[in-house]
């Protein structure tokens, strides 16, 4: 997927999920944050907490420009923590139950080798009240009408040679069949969006051009975004908080409990005295 996120469409793609993102993740508090994947995307850059991690599945790549130094980050500038890169699998991840605050998924669960199990890991790991964002691309979108008829060329033997619109890798995720799997998992939606309504286009100057779809696409056309982005959060059903134990205030000056058959007649006479 990465050589495509540097294609006109995928700079289109990756500037508008983070700027969902940064605008999601700003308000989650917490001390734990976790990105599962898609390393060109700086998931928790606004995010304050202050243990992140990026987990990648292979071993990432530095990618570096010709003629440009790579940015070596300043060990004295702590306000913005980076995250720490591991190597793990997504359907077993490295964390205690109950232990993150926060897990993004951009396109992970298209990309993972078993996505119920990859979201059951994130349910697992997930603090109660904790949140998952998750991004995907929209199967019922114009962007994803012209990739399969791509296939479709393609498998005809047409244009073999020609490459797909979008990253060939995963299998595309319907919106509310992934809010019905987090249903599943005691997960509460709290917010659902569809983005970028440009029609799939390669060319940078035709993009721009449709800018302003971008602008109506929410209020006219709202699932026919080329991708969406959901915020859900645990809930952990019967659970209840529980404070500190009162503690029972015992009365010294109070007649012991006498055991015997007589114990209410003594108590008696002793309170005529």
């Amino acid at each position: 997927m990465a050589p495509w996120l540097k294609t006109p469409p995928g700079r289109y793609l990756l500037a508008w999920e983070q700027a969902q993102l940064d605008r999601c993740v700003v308000d989650v508090f917490g001390f734990h944050a976790l990105q599962l994947g898609l390393p060109e995307l700086d998931a928790l850059r606004a995010n304050r907490m202050p243990h992140r991690w990026l987990a990648v599945d292979h071993p990432p790549a530095p990618v570096v420009e010709s003629g440009t130094v790579p940015e070596v980050p300043d060990a004295a500038d702590q306000s913005s923590p980076r995250a720490i890169v591991l190597q793990c699998d997504f359907d077993a991840l490295p964390f205690d139950s109950n232990s993150l605050d926060l897990v993004v998924l951009p396109h992970s669960l298209e990309l993972a080798r078993d996505p119920h199990q990859a979201l059951r890991e994130v349910e697992r790991v997930l603090m109660p009240e904790g949140r998952v964002v998750i991004i995907g691309f929209n199967p019922g979108s114009l962007w994803a009408l012209r990739q399969r008829l791509g296939r479709v060329v393609r498998g005809l033997g047409l244009r073999a040679e020609e490459p797909l619109f979008m990253p060939s890798e995963g299998e595309f995720l319907g919106y509310w069949r992934l809010r019905d799997w987090l249903r599943l998992l005691s997960f509460e939606v709290e917010e659902g969006r569809f983005g970028c309504y440009a029609p799939p286009l390669s060319s940078q100057p035709w993009l721009e051009r449709f800018g302003w779809m971008e602008r109506t696409g929410d209020r006219w056309w709202p699932v026919l975004g080329a991708v969406y982005m959901l915020v859900a959060v645990k809930r952990v059903r019967g659970m209840r908080l529980v404070g500190l134990v009162r503690r029972q205030r015992i009365n010294a000056k109070a007649a012991p409990a006498v055991a015997n058959r007589h114990s209410n007649k003594t108590l008696h006479e002793h309170d005529l005295n």
